[in-house]
């Protein structure tokens, strides 16, 4: 864990805190009472935290929203996701469907496993343009 002057415009503090719902969403399933639509929730999370760490790297504004393909876009074009990245775009689904109780009974481990991959290769590839930018 990162030491030192913290904020809520310190992109490290904003991967961190991707890395930390990353970890949640992977090891998760070791406890039986967790649903893995909450998981997938923490999925979510890690990834639009970690394009946040991006947009607050380069000073981009951004609304309080949690819409993954509205963040990528709101991206300035050096860090242009390569498509593998933005296939977490659907991560978005989770928002709502993996935090409620709706119209379905949880969220199936294809799917669950399918987000886990997605949200990782968001905060692998936000950490390495982080390092390089």
């Amino acid at each position: 864990m990162r030491r030192g002057k913290l904020g809520a415009d310190d992109p490290q503090l904003w991967l961190d805190y991707a890395k930390s719902d990353l970890a949640l969403a992977k090891n998760g399933r070791k406890v039986a009472e967790v649903r893995m639509g909450a998981l997938c929730f923490h999925a979510q999370q890690a990834a639009e935290k970690a394009i946040k760490a991006l947009l607050i790297k380069s000073w981009v504004p951004f609304p309080k929203i949690h819409d993954i393909g509205e963040l990528f876009q709101l991206l300035p074009t050096n860090f242009s996701p390569p498509p593998k990245v933005k296939e977490a775009a659907e991560l978005s689904q989770f928002v709502e469907k993996g935090r409620y109780p709706l119209d379905f009974v949880d969220v199936e481990e294809k799917d669950y496993k399918k987000a886990v991959v997605q949200a990782e290769t968001v905060v692998k590839w936000v950490e390495k343009v982080l390092r390089v930018g």
